[in-house]
């Protein structure tokens, strides 16, 4: 799954969305980067363990070969 981001709607009680846009926040990440944070601390704690996020490739894509 490296480099693919799975798109799930998400319906949330106004007051956590609140606060997790808080966290966000003060941790300088975006809302959806806090929380699949907050899941993968969540899976870390019940003891799942999960592979290494894959690293988010940030710019321009390479140029093509003509």
């Amino acid at each position: 799954m490296a480099g693919e981001r799975k798109a799930y709607p998400l319906r949330v009680d106004p007051a956590l969305w609140a606060a997790i846009e808080r966290l966000a926040a003060t941790d300088l990440r975006s809302v959806n980067a806090e929380v699949e944070c907050l899941l993968r601390e969540a899976l870390k704690g019940r003891g799942v363990k999960l592979g290494a996020p894959a690293p988010v490739r940030r710019g321009r894509p390479p140029k093509e070969k003509e």
